[in-house]
This record gives C-alpha cells, sequence and structure tokens, in this order.
C-alpha cells in the first residue's frame, strides 16, 4: 500500500467511513496531499546540493458546499495532511522554515470540488522575555514578525538567526546576525527607530528597496532573507 493509499485509510478510519462518504462527489482528501505535494515541489528553493526550503504555511480555499462539508474534521484532517507532507518533504530533502500549518478557507468563487492552495515560508521566530520591570511599560515601538510581536527598548535588539542574535529567525536566508534595530526617544519626545545591516550575506530591503542603514517610520517593512519585519510605532509617539 502506497503513502496516499494509507493516508486515505486513515482518514476512513478516523471517521469510520463518513468522511469518505460526504465527500465522495467533491474534493477528495487524497487530492489535496497530492496538490499539497506538488506546492511544495513548485515553491522548493535550494539551499546547498542535498537540502531545499520549502513552504511551511498552507491555506486551503475551498467552495462553500466543500468548505461546511469538511468543517467537522478540519483539526483531524489539518494533522494528518500535515503528517503526510512532512514524509514527503523528508524523502525529498526538503527543509521547513518552521511548523507547519495547514488552515482551510471558503472561497466563494469556488464551485464544488473545486480549490486553491495558497503557500509562504514562515520562519519559526524566538525571542527573549523582557525583564518584569520592562514589561510593566507599553514600549515605544512593535516589530511584528511572522505573526509574533516583539517589544524593541532602548537601546535596540540584533536580529539573526544565530544564537547570539536577540531574536532569532529559522530562516535559512537570514545570516547569524543580520540586522540591528535600535530606538531613541529625542527631547520633544519623538521616537526615532533604525534598521543597520550588520553585513549580512544577503543584505535587506526597506520597503522594497535595498539599504544598508535607514530611518523607519510606522508601517515600514523590513525584510531579510524570505522575512518580513514589520515597524510599529505608537501613534503619538511617532
Amino acid at each position: 500500500m502506497g503513502a496516499l493509499q494509507r493516508f486515505e485509510q486513515r482518514l476512513e478510519d478516523l471517521v469510520s467511513g463518513v468522511f469518505a462518504r460526504a465527500f465522495r462527489s467533491a474534493v477528495q482528501p487524497v487530492e489535496l496531499s497530492a496538490a499539497l505535494q506538488r506546492e511544495v515541489d513548485n515553491n522548493s528553493q535550494i539551499l546547498s546540493r542535498d537540502r531545499r526550503l520549502v513552504p511551511n504555511d498552507f491555506r486551503v480555499e475551498l467552495s462553500a458546499a466543500d468548505f461546511e462539508r469538511l468543517a467537522q474534521y478540519d483539526d483531524a484532517m489539518a494533522r494528518d495532511l500535515a503528517e503526510q507532507l512532512e514524509e514527503h518533504a523528508a524523502a525529498q530533502g526538503y527543509v521547513f522554515p518552521g511548523d507547519v500549518s495547514i488552515a482551510f478557507d471558503r472561497a466563494d468563487d469556488l464551485t464544488t470540488g473545486r480549490f486553491r492552495i495558497l503557500s509562504a515560508a514562515k520562519a519559526s521566530v524566538t525571542g527573549p522575555q523582557p525583564p518584569a520591570r520592562q514589561r510593566l511599560r507599553t514600549p515605544d515601538a512593535v516589530l511584528e514578525i511572522n505573526g509574533t510581536r516583539h517589544p524593541l527598548l532602548a537601546p535596540g535588539l540584533v536580529i539573526g538567526r544565530g544564537s547570539e542574535a536577540d531574536i532569532r529567525i529559522n530562516d535559512p536566508g537570514v545570516s547569524r546576525k543580520h540586522v540591528e534595530f535600535e530606538i531613541s526617544t529625542h527631547p520633544d519626545g519623538t521616537v526615532q527607530v533604525v534598521a543597520t545591516d550588520l553585513g549580512s550575506t544577503n543584505g535587506m530591503t526597506v520597503n522594497g528597496h535595498s539599504m544598508t542603514r535607514a530611518a523607519l517610520r510606522e508601517g515600514t517593512v523590513v525584510r531579510i532573507g524570505n522575512t518580513d519585519i514589520v515597524v510599529h510605532i505608537e501613534p503619538e509617539r511617532s
């Protein structure tokens, strides 16, 4: 029995055949699994001779009818689809930048039996826990990275892939110490945030422009490797 057949059998066993009957004339689990594998195959990026970076964040868009049928099984199905995808990645030498996440959305422009997959590479992000005295006050600025928010406190912090960075991003395109964010407050209360590239291999872009040092404003997007960092500055202080 092949891997896809084992996967489909697990889903049928999970819901005692109800799932298979519900989806008989609609989207089939094995179709989704095969499509997810094609998605990573088509979006792999070479890291080395034997390793390729692939997306790890997936949104499966379904028709209204299929989405309603799936609603009661989506958590269990997402887990099994992720497991199947991880087996495929291991066999192909693919590297995920973080945990695999699969979610389902309703798309009214799709008809029954049709689906669409959107993917992105979202690196896992870890940062230090600020001291208690610093957690008591609202920071002047916050860095948003892949859905996580990190307070930017004076004098600043370093972001990179290595253990010496204050915020670590598991992105192969990020250097061990990639970029430094500095924050200062002028006597008039104006907050200034500056990003400086630390001689990284792949550099950084600020709102799409390659730069080595830049003053940042509210909503500025700094990109390093495959990761976007959005700067948020308190409105009354910016």
